[in-house]
């Protein structure tokens, strides 16, 4: 047997509180449905019913695209359901550089918005794989993009941006990483510091542009990949009122800290909201679980992830409130406030 085969069933026996319905109504912020220009009837209809069961009053679809493309894909979800889809924008960022790009982005986004897209969603390939036209990387503050993050701001919409990745991806494959099974499973997941900007300066990046326009609301995803240094992170959210963050595929974090994530939910209720990335409906299960009840030491959904158990963080209701849907309806322009009366 190898590592990658060890799964030992837990012999504790303690109190198991499983949760499948939220205790309040949701807003996934981080949802990804690439393929939402051609869903049918019956998929949204089917989608409606299961995010009726787990209580999410409202989706995100980060992967609206852009141009006809985002139009069909909210004339599919958004059509007949109005209320319950909200779909983000994403810029193609693969010609930077190339005469007269800044102003057709920004005009391309301007365009998006205005057909209904209500947030633009950035892709974790800036700052790590897009060059411009020169065969330069971009960086994340690159000053190309200045017009960008000015426009949302503008036009009032958030920018949902994902920079670099867990900064373990950057370390030696060795025994002391956390992240070794991950990367022994995914190995294209590693990122050699010889080859790629470090995850220091991805991430000094990203939170530049935040510094530079203070205007625009950003979401930072995943938890700034600080979710293991909850004190950084709370330092980066004090340096930058303009920022927010989310919990997507990184509940793994708060749920082996209880004690301190608690604490930091209720510290930082305002500025962080609830989101999944990946659509699974037993997942969700988990971060409710998490989030709502006291169980000590229960499974997290993917081992390569996270090899260690969840904590419960009982988290007071005006926490809860807060991280499911009013943070949510603070920062999305249009979120319909009746779907959590």
């Amino acid at each position: 047997m190898t590592v990658e085969e060890f799964e030992p069933i837990s012999t504790l026996v303690v109190d198991e509180n499983i949760v499948t319905r939220a205790k309040y109504p949701f807003v996934d912020i981080h949802s990804h449905w690439f393929r939402a220009s051609t869903m049918t009837e019956g998929a949204v209809d089917t989608l409606i019913q299961e995010m009726d069961g787990m209580n999410m009053a409202a989706l995100v679809n980060l992967s609206g695209q852009s141009g006809e493309t985002l139009k069909a894909g909210i004339a599919n979800m958004e059509g007949r359901y109005p209320e319950r889809f909200i779909t983000f924008a994403n810029v193609e960022f693969d010609s930077v550089g190339a005469p007269g790009w800044t102003e057709r982005a920004v005009a391309q986004l301007r365009a998006d918005i205005e057909a209904g897209a209500r947030g633009l969603k950035v892709y974790k390939n800036l700052g790590l794989d897009v060059m411009d036209v020169d065969g330069n990387r971009v960086p994340v503050n690159d000053p190309r993009l200045d017009p960008i993050w000015a426009l949302a701001g503008e036009m009032g919409v958030p920018v949902l941006i994902h920079s670099a990745e867990p900064a373990n991806f950057w370390k030696p494959r060795d025994k002391f990483n956390e992240k070794w099974l991950e990367l022994k499973l995914r190995p294209n997941r590693y990122r050699d510091p010889a080859t790629n900007a470090s995850w220091e300066q991805i991430m000094s990046e990203h939170y530049d542009i935040m510094a530079k326009h203070r205007g625009t609301t950003f979401i930072s995803a995943h938890m700034s990949w600080l979710g293991q240094d909850l004190q950084q992170l709370g330092q980066r959210l004090d340096e930058n009122p303009n920022m927010v963050t989310e919990v997507a595929a990184v509940i793994y974090e708060l749920g082996r800290q209880p004690r301190a994530g608690r604490q930091f939910l209720i510290d930082y209720k305002d500025r962080v909201l609830f989101g999944k990335d990946s659509y699974n409906v037993e997942e969700f299960h988990t971060y409710f679980r998490v989030f709502e009840t006291d169980d000590e030491y229960f499974p997290y959904y993917r081992k390569y992830h996270a090899q260690w158990k969840m904590y419960g963080m009982d988290l007071p209701d005006d926490v809860l409130r807060a991280v499911y849907y009013e943070n949510a309806l603070r920062i999305i322009p249009g979120l319909d406030a009746s779907l959590f009366e």
